[in-house]
């Protein structure tokens, strides 16, 4: 009897399994799942769920499987919207992944699936940067991101993808020059790159075995490679340099013709004479023996001037050392040259001036002398690398590898217009944040990295993120900064996590206020003033608490220009108009996250009506409507927040989207509105607290009697 009863309950549980996923793979369903519940309720898609389900049993719209693994998903222009979802990286075995000519926009997940030959995100209105997850795409073979607004530089490493043969980016915002490793592509036929803002050349396409190539109406320069010229190839609309393509060394033109004597060898060596006259000849030979009596009278001159006692030859392989002088203790500039070490030697001069200084140098040949004139009299400018403070720690590219899993997808987090960030824990059990500076950024910035590696590091603020370390090493850079393990303000706000919950009225004010104070301090306390430049949800981290950390603050020079990130109407009018970021554009900036804390909605969202798209053309005339106000707010909310104090927030938030920036006020002033808004919720707990006790000593004082 108790066999029966095991066999029984072990029979019950595989009908319950297979019931739930039947022939298909758990990892796989369930990451269709999630796809699924991050839609906006597809009617479309017959026979997909939000959890359970048998995509491969049940034959799902556009799902096609071989066994118990999902192959291939298409399902283009069935007008879906929302988004695609976080965990396609578990549809392993996936090898056709089509999703084109849908409206979902917004960012597309770093996570993709990484084994697919063909990939198609066409005509999805999808934004921000392109995927840098598409470089571990080895099996890639078709790739398609065309008609999106994809923008900023094009942070794919092709070193990878050597089976790609056809690509198109055309129909996006994509700016920079053309990545070097693009010459890995040694598969590539087709390449469509027309309309977009790339600039450069596109030498680099050079010995590509391309036959089709279109890279019309975009910003690149210089010449058309030769290998090039024979395929079908589309090119008008660029700014091509006219005429012929510079000319080769002279050596590799010593048997060519003069320009315009193509076909004349005739008239060239009529008779055997040579092209060159016979009086030419005479005026060169008379030419040099000018120039050589000139030379032998300097020389001569030379020999006989007396050698020059204000001369001497410096190994900078020895160190310079100062004579017991008051006269050059501390001066910069024989601090500079005590530092540098070298494999040569330089020959220099100093004169007699007001101020006496004596070097102690290695022995020299005093039978050598130069002019008063000579080249070596002009000053020898050597430049310092900028010291970086000792609180900030130079981490090794070995240490990171190893903290990083050689910088694993597993272990990306998240990336932007300057890099990639990875989780990162050390073998003392710390995790940091590491930021990857793209390769396309350091190649456009040969400003020592120190330097910025130096001005982050004195930037301090309970709401700023801190910077902890920094790598430079075989021309890495990388920064690394404390980790806070609850993402971003955007994450919380705009991803669907089962595991998040939403935020409180009170929390989503102290982010605001923690945020506010961390521009106040980057703009009035700071000297000279930082500019953000990328104030928005995705760099707002939050900590276990759920206060916020201000991230990206002083890397502004690494960002793209402005007219290459415009992002839906998120950044201030004046920088889509001119391109110029102020203090003033950071406040718009700060305006638009507190409409997001407002709304729960993104700054731009192209799944709505053309009318709701902008989160702040939206908003703005509703701000001082109440009813449109309580209507506004983000639903998760579920009603929870006091009126007056939704009030005021709206208030804040239509001073800092004024379209004049003159009329817009400074952070401090945010500040100060936040903290009385916070203060003032706070009295009118008390004052209920202190109503709710006289209250209760009112009952018991009726009781008693």
């Amino acid at each position: 009897m108790v066999e029966l009863r095991k066999l029984l309950i072990i029979s019950i549980l595989l009908l319950s399994s297979s019931f739930i996923y039947g022939d298909t793979d758990q990892s796989d369903a369930a990451a269709l799942n999630v796809m699924f519940s991050n839609m906006y309720s597809p009617p479309v898609l017959t026979g997909w769920t939000a959890s359970g389900g048998d995509p491969c049993g049940q034959s799902w719209k556009g799902v096609t499987c071989s066994g118990s693994r999902v192959t291939k998903i298409k399902l283009s222009n069935l007008g879906l919207t929302g988004s695609i979802g976080y965990q396609l990286a578990s549809l392993s075995a996936l090898t056709d992944f089509d999703i084109s000519h849908n409206n979902f926009g917004g960012n597309v997940p770093y996570n993709l699936p990484l084994n697919v030959l063909r990939l198609n995100l066409a005509g999805c209105n999808f934004n921000g940067a392109v995927p840098y997850s598409i470089s571990t795409m080895k099996s890639l073979e078709h790739l398609d991101l065309s008609q999106n607004q994809f923008n900023g530089q094009l942070n794919i490493d092709f070193t990878q993808l050597s089976k790609l043969s056809t690509m198109d980016l055309s129909n996006n915002a994509l700016t920079g020059n053309l990545s070097s490793t693009m010459s890995s592509l040694s598969s590539l036929n087709s390449l469509y790159l027309q309309n977009n803002q790339f600039t450069g050349t596109i030498d680099v396409l050079g010995d590509l075995p391309l036959k089709n190539l279109n890279v019309a109406n975009n910003h690149f320069t210089g010449w058309v490679p030769r290998q090039l010229q024979g395929i079908n190839i589309q090119k008008d609309g660029d700014s091509w340099s006219s005429g012929p393509a510079p000319p080769a060394p002279p050596r590799s033109r010593s048997n060519h013709h003069p320009s315009g004597n193509h076909g004349n060898s005739d008239s060239d060596s009529e008779g055997g004479k040579s092209s060159i006259s016979a009086g030419a000849i005479v005026g060169i030979i008379l030419a040099i023996l000018v120039v050589v009596g000139v030379l032998g009278f300097f020389i001569f001159k030379r020999r006989i001037r007396k050698p020059s006692s204000d001369v001497e030859k410096i190994d900078i392989n020895k160190p310079f050392v100062a004579a017991a002088s008051n006269d050059v203790e501390g001066k910069p500039e024989f601090a500079e040259l005590k530092s540098v070490h070298s494999s040569s030697s330089i020959t220099t001069t100093t004169r007699d001036t007001a101020t006496s200084v004596t070097l102690k140098p290695p022995p020299v040949d005093r039978n050598k002398s130069f002019d008063d004139e000579d080249i070596s009299n002009k000053p020898v400018v050597i430049k310092i690398p900028t010291p970086v403070p000792e609180n900030v720690k130079s981490y090794s590219i070995a240490d990171l590898q190893m903290a990083t899993g050689s910088f694993n997808i597993e272990n990306l987090v998240g990336e932007g217009s300057i890099g990639r960030v990875y989780r990162a824990v050390f073998d003392d059990g710390k995790v940091l944040a590491v930021k990857k500076i793209d390769s396309s950024i350091r190649a456009n910035h040969p400003e020592d990295f120190t330097e910025i590696v130096a001005s982050i590091s004195k930037l301090h603020h309970p709401n700023v993120t801190e910077l902890v370390g920094y790598c430079s090493e075989h021309g890495q850079h990388l920064l690394i900064y404390e980790f806070h393990k609850n993402g971003s303000l955007h994450d919380f706000l705009h991803l669907d996590d089962e595991y998040s919950k939403p935020l409180t009225w009170n929390t989503r004010v102290k982010i605001a206020l923690g945020s506010a104070r961390a521009l106040e301090y980057l703009h009035e306390v700071c000297s000279p003033s930082v500019v953000h430049q990328n104030f928005k949800s995705e760099n707002i981290l939050l900590d276990a608490e759920l206060n916020p950390h201000l991230s990206d603050c002083g890397l502004a020079s690494l960002l793209p220009n402005a007219n290459q990130v415009i992002n839906h109407n998120a950044c201030a009018p004046e920088v889509a108009d001119s391109g110029q970021y102020t203090l003033k554009s950071d406040v718009y900036s700060f305006g638009v996250v507190m409409l997001e804390l407002l709304t729960g909605r993104k700054p731009f969202d192209s799944s709505l009506l053309w009318a709701e798209q902008s989160l702040v053309r939206w908003a703005t005339p509703q701000l001082h409507d109440i009813d449109a106000l309580t209507k506004m707010v983000d639903p998760a909310l579920e009603g929870l927040y006091p009126v007056k104090s939704l009030s005021r927030f709206a208030d804040v938030i239509a001073l800092c989207v004024q379209p004049e920036p003159e009329f817009r006020p400074p952070m401090s002033e945010v500040v100060q509105a936040l903290v009385r808004l916070v203060q003032r919720a706070n009295m009118s707990k008390r004052t209920v607290s202190n109503a709710a006790r006289q209250s209760e000593s009112a009952e018991t004082s009726d009781s008693v009697n």
